[in-house]
């Protein structure tokens, strides 16, 4: 077994079996933000896509959609707006029932913002905001905004990327205090082309009750990140676990070329 072999071994069982540690239930984009930006002028579109293959067929209140067996699907357009600045919109939230059904069930609008890094830096940072609107069978409240801090540093083949995101609700007629997630990315190159890694969403609580982790969603995947030709891909194979009632869940992100 060689160096790479045995290394993608460990990543793969330490993702599968890290049982501690929000993402929401297979959510429409299953992401850690890093560094990538769109050049100033330039256009961007990646698609998200995530499918809950086993888990418990129950809902978290009445009127909400089945996750199981549910297929999210969402095209996220951007827009580089200077060298530091970009636009995004997701649009539209498009899910796929257990039942078959299809239908379009909000939107959302995003900007980013990266620091300009010095020659040979490893670290960056920077944040994003958002703003969207969901149907009442994905949440309750239709009108959410989130905060997202991002942070990371590459090093040699390694890179190590975090998420810290601030979810609170605009309007709606549940109670939804706010919220923290802390996310994570692990990968390594194995190669000029492809990455293996490891992505771990955590759901830390409420602001007054940070730290519960048994009470809220969390899930854990292993990812490759490759490229063929001009599009990029990003694949998960995932658990959730805590509050969170997916159990197997397959997430892609593929950035197509414009």
């Amino acid at each position: 077994m060689t160096q790479t072999t045995r290394l993608a071994f460990c990543l793969a069982l330490s993702g599968l079996a890290l049982t501690s540690t929000r993402a929401h239930a297979a959510p429409e984009e299953v992401q850690v933000y890093m560094d990538e930006m769109d050049r100033r002028g330039e256009f961007g579109l990646d698609l998200h896509s995530s499918f809950v293959a086993t888990g418990e067929a129950v809902v978290d209140y009445p009127g909400a959609q089945l996750s199981r067996h549910r297929l999210r699907l969402t095209p996220e357009f951007s827009y580089g707006l200077s060298d530091s600045l970009e636009l995004g919109v997701y649009l539209p939230l498009t899910t796929f029932g257990s039942d078959g059904h299809l239908s379009a069930d909000g939107a959302k609008m995003r900007i980013k913002y990266l620091a300009a890094r010095a020659p040979r830096q490893r670290w960056f940072w920077g944040a994003n905001f958002e703003v969207g609107y969901v149907s009442y069978k994905l949440d309750p409240n239709p009108w959410h905004a989130e905060l997202k801090a991002i942070a990371g540093i590459k090093m040699s083949r390694w890179t190590l990327a975090t998420n810290a995101n601030f979810d609170f609700k605009l309007a709606g007629p549940a109670s939804a205090p706010a919220t923290l997630d802390i996310d994570t990315k692990l990968s390594y190159r194995v190669s000029h082309h492809t990455a293996i890694g490891v992505e771990s969403y955590n759901g830390i609580g409420e602001f007054a009750q940070l730290g519960r982790f048994s009470r809220n969603d969390q899930s854990t995947y292993v990812t490759i990140d490759t490229n063929v030709g001009r599009w990029d891909l990003n694949l998960g194979l995932g658990r959730g676990y805590g509050a969170n009632n997916d159990g197997v869940i397959i997430k892609t992100v593929i950035g197509v070329p414009l």
